[in-house]
Order: structure tokens, then C-alpha cells, then sequence
């Protein structure tokens, strides 16, 4: 596989930084929520996760020499009257973000996009809409604060539509 800027297409550079965009746009969210109601599970546990899908798609614009924006989410994130709410809404975020990549993976038939792309869905849809949903059941953010590491995927901020907290 080459790994010559000049061999990606368009659309496949226009994938990347639609994908970039919202990581950065799940992880400025659930920051918010952290800030707004402190160090809430499960926002706590996500947020390290949306930076390192950030991490994972910087990877290939250097793969391919693709200049790397500094932040392309225009922002600012959602704010939330309550953590019941900014996980309802994570939810939807969550799904929209498994959309997304659904609908990117259509473009590309390159193995290591195709591999990053399906780490990134796979995280949202099984880490992290999980621990959202969950949430929701609740009626709160998880019982406590917590700091723990969390898994791979969307945690930071409404992805599709609204405000979307990553998961």
C-alpha cells in the first residue's frame, strides 16, 4: 500500500477531516459536561477515549501526508441542564457517529483506513453507546465520579445533530 499523499482521493481526505471533526466535536462536549457537573462517570471515562481516536486519525493524515488541522470543530459544545440529559443526548451522538463511519467506510477500500474506521465504530457502538444508554436508565451520570481511563471511543461531545457527548 502506498503511502503518497497523492493516492488518496478526495473524498477520501474529505473523510478524514469529517471523521477528525467529530472526535474533536465529542471530545470539547463531554469536556463541557465535565466542567459543568465535575468528574461524572460516564463522561469521565470517555473523554480520554475520544482523544485517543483524535490520535488514531491524526496517524493517517501523517501517513499520507495530509496537513493535520489544529482543531476543526468551530464548537462551542452543548451545555446541559443535567447529566440525564447530556447522556440522552449522547446517545443519539453515539449512533450518529456509527453513521457516520458507516457511511465513510462506503468510500475508501484501503486496509488501514478501513482498519482505523471500524476501530473507531466499533468503540462507539459497543463501549460507548452501552455506558450512555445505561446512564439514561439511571437517571444520572453513573452513580459517582470517576476517573477511570475508558474505553475506546466517542466521549466529548454530540457528534451528529445536537449536542452529541461522546462515548
Amino acid at each position: 500500500m502506498s503511502t503518497n499523499p497523492a493516492t488518496l482521493t478526495d473524498q477520501e481526505i474529505a473523510d478524514l477531516h469529517e471523521a477528525l471533526t467529530d472526535e474533536h466535536k465529542a471530545r470539547a462536549t463531554y469536556r463541557q459536561v465535565i466542567e459543568d457537573f465535575g468528574d461524572v462517570r460516564p463522561f469521565a471515562n470517555i473523554v480520554n477515549a475520544e482523544q485517543r481516536h483524535i490520535d488514531a486519525l491524526v496517524r493517517m493524515f501523517e501517513r499520507y501526508g495530509v496537513p493535520v488541522p489544529a482543531d476543526p470543530w468551530p464548537g462551542p459544545p452543548a451545555r446541559y441542564g443535567s447529566i440525564s440529559e447530556a447522556c440522552a443526548d449522547a446517545v443519539q451522538a453515539e449512533l450518529d457517529n456509527a453513521a457516520l463511519y458507516n457511511r465513510i467506510l462506503a468510500n475508501t477500500q484501503r486496509p488501514d483506513l478501513t482498519e482505523v474506521y471500524q476501530n473507531l465504530q466499533r468503540a462507539s457502538r459497543e463501549n460507548h453507546l452501552p455506558a450512555f444508554q445505561r446512564c439514561v436508565q439511571r437517571g444520572h451520570g453513573g452513580g459517582g465520579r470517576g476517573g477511570g481511563g475508558g474505553s475506546r471511543g466517542r466521549g466529548g461531545g454530540h457528534r451528529g445533530g445536537s449536542a452529541r457527548p461522546n462515548p
